[in-house]
């Protein structure tokens, strides 16, 4: 976290030595690349964890903050396609409603894969550029790692422990956001999204349990455009 806040800060100083006059153009043809943090935060409900188990048996999903940006391309001087890129994240899985308190049940590595269209308000030359938009998210979930914990409640032993997979899933997801233009190359960038996912994990005892995660995104960038 210290080191994303870092480069964070860094990048928006860089951007502010660069600050002189000149046209802030978002126009058709225009590329933008950005880079800054983002948080990822599931809200999450949960399913019971199918029997044999203690009824009620419920989890919940940590949120995390990773490196992150990405690209857009001005198709129209309001229509813009953006791939938003991150490292993968890591989130980790905790007892809930039955079995709150019992501490983490697993983690999982994520990835989120996207593709969004904005709608871009104001002229192509405004400083400040408020938008709407929509798209895909594709959230890839790989390295998932049970814990005793989660083997001790699933009848799971030392000799054969209680491992678990998680389904990746494709989900729609919306996002609002904002362009501040520094000067006519640098600008700094915020956006917040919500993705509407509900998965399965399945564990090696064959139980299973549904969740809705619906995470929202929030991230904070600073880019440069050409």
């Amino acid at each position: 976290m210290k080191k994303i806040r870092t480069i964070s800060l860094s990048l928006a100083a860089l951007a502010a030595m660069t600050v002189a006059g000149g046209a802030f153009a978002q126009s058709a043809g225009t590329f933008q690349v950005r880079l800054g943090a983002i948080h990822i935060a599931p809200s999450v409900s949960s399913g019971d964890l199918g029997p044999p188990s203690l009824p009620g048996s419920k989890i919940d999903v940590e949120a995390d903050t990773q490196l992150g940006g990405g690209i857009t391309y001005m198709v129209t001087d309001n229509i813009a396609l953006d791939v938003p890129l991150a490292l993968p994240f890591k989130h980790r899985i905790k007892g809930d409603g039955a079995v709150a308190g019992t501490g983490e049940l697993g983690h999982t590595r994520s990835l989120p894969m996207s593709l969004f269209g904005q709608w871009r308000f104001g002229e192509a030359n405004a400083k400040f550029r408020p938008y709407v938009g929509g798209g895909l998210t594709y959230a890839k979930f790989y390295k998932e790692t049970a814990s005793n914990t989660l083997s001790s409640i699933t009848g799971g032993s030392p000799s054969v422990p209680t491992t678990m997979s998680i389904q990746s899933k494709l989900a729609p997801t919306l996002i609002i956001g904002m362009v501040y233009s520094i000067n006519e190359r640098w600008f700094v960038e915020a956006m917040v999204g919500k993705t509407f996912i509900k998965t399965k994990t399945t564990l090696s005892t064959g139980q299973t349990i549904d969740a809705r995660l619906n995470p929202t995104t929030a991230a904070l960038s600073v880019g440069y455009r050409f």
